[in-house]
């Protein structure tokens, strides 16, 4: 097969898929008015955080082993979290500090003191601005704020497009895209336009398996619409996934006496499962109560979540590496394992499309396993076993493998 057929990430997103873990952090007047969507009319008196502090969220970010951060500078409502000079539907019409305060500059301050990447989301769909049904005059509006975005704040990792709302709308794409060009141009692209990322097609947090990292059609752009997404010509064939979930089963956005809606730590895991262990990132909604402070049950939840990932996966039973279609992991004595973890080097192509995991036992090789996509990780779990030697065995590949992990864990010890 020739070597143009396969896909190759750039290098902006190889080191966005080795972050693996991002921290989403809705927040805005939907906070203070008890609901998910506004529809632009709520007065911004109402947003009001007294005690907010960005440092505490990213510093939770940090200590529970997530690498990015993304903030909605502004959700379908319409109202800003910095000072645009393209509305007064925004922080300046507030209360808080006096009308002097600029949640994304706190944010990115933070992220920049804590060495957190930093991203926004700037929703399409606008449900405040009047000049919203005027295509040309929005789409200047919307490029303008952008802009603000882009050249105010410091490095962003990630842009946030958000589909919900603009089924059947097109925007001036090329020029949206085009400032992301010029001004973040290592930002990564979520959903739209000309992603670099695309949107894994549901809000559970979970990739179907196998999740190639390369996309044969188009996308949905949200949960709302079979409308595919009509990307722009140059989007890159390697469009890994990016799966977003909230915290707080299916808010969004923080509601009072809502902590019974936290996910549970099974559910949680199980989401890992299927996201990071199935090649793509998990993006994880967080949010900030009316304070502007993550409330301790959710904070307590993390940490409890990061506790059980790091006492599962920071110490190899064995670990071993190699360009071949077969390898072998010695155990070396004989030891209890019950998870199988796979990366490849994807800065060559995702290789592997089917693999076997062979134990050995009795004096022969036994399967245990299989699987097809590896990718930048694949997490296996397995019927807990008792062996001294275990064997990756690629039976179709484009090319040699590139196997830069073969590990074993026994996560119940």
């Amino acid at each position: 097969m020739d070597n143009n057929e396969l896909a190759f990430p750039s290098k902006q997103q190889l080191a966005w898929q080795n972050l693996e873990l991002g921290f989403f952090v809705h927040f805005g007047i939907n906070t203070f008015c008890n609901q998910e969507w506004g529809d632009g009319t709520d007065s911004p008196e109402k947003f009001n955080p007294t005690e907010l502090d960005a440092k505490q969220w990213v510093r939770l970010a940090k200590k529970t082993g997530f690498q990015y951060l993304i903030l909605t500078a502004k959700h379908h409502d319409g109202f800003c979290l910095w000072q645009t000079e393209t509305t007064n539907y925004s922080v300046k019409s507030s209360p808080w500090k006096q009308g002097n305060g600029d949640v994304v500059k706190e944010c990115a301050a933070a992220c920049a003191e804590f060495n957190m990447p930093f991203g926004i989301y700037l929703s399409p769909w606008d449900r405040h601005e009047p000049c919203y049904n005027n295509k040309e005059a929005y789409d200047e509006f919307y490029c303008q704020q952008l802009t603000e975005l882009l050249t105010n704040y410091g490095p962003i990792v990630e842009v946030w497009f958000d589909g919900a709302g603009s089924e059947n709308r097109e925007y001036d794409w090329e020029s949206i895209i085009g400032i992301v060009k010029k001004h973040q141009p290592d930002a990564m692209i979520f959903n739209m336009g000309q992603p670099t990322v695309r949107w894994v097609g549901n809000e559970d947090g979970v990739a179907s398996y196998p999740c190639w990292n390369t996309r044969e059609t188009d996308a949905k752009i949200s949960m709302f619409t079979d409308q595919e997404a009509n990307w722009l010509p140059g989007t890159p064939k390697w469009l890994p996934a990016e799966c977003d979930v909230p915290l707080r089963g299916e808010h969004w956005f923080w509601h009072p006496n809502d902590e019974h809606n936290i996910r549970s730590i099974e559910n949680l895991l199980d989401i890992y499962y299927r996201s990071v262990g199935h090649g793509a990132n998990l993006l994880l909604n967080v949010t900030p109560d009316s304070r502007g402070i993550i409330p301790e049950a959710d904070s307590k939840r993390l940490l409890e979540f990061a506790t059980i990932i790091q006492d599962r996966f920071s110490t190899p039973v064995a670990r071993t590496e190699g360009e071949a279609s077969e390898i072998v992991l010695d155990l070396i004595d004989e030891k209890e394992v019950d998870t199988i973890v796979l990366k490849e080097d994807i800065a060559h192509g995702e290789r592997v499309k089917q693999y076997l995991i062979e134990s050995w036992k009795g004096n022969k090789w036994k399967q245990i396993g299989e699987g097809m996509a590896i990718g930048h990780k694949r997490i296996q779990q397995i019927e807990s076993i008792t062996t001294k030697k275990l064997r990756l065995r690629v039976i179709e590949s484009h090319y040699d493998p590139k196997i830069i992990e073969f590990s074993c864990f026994n996560t119940k010890s």
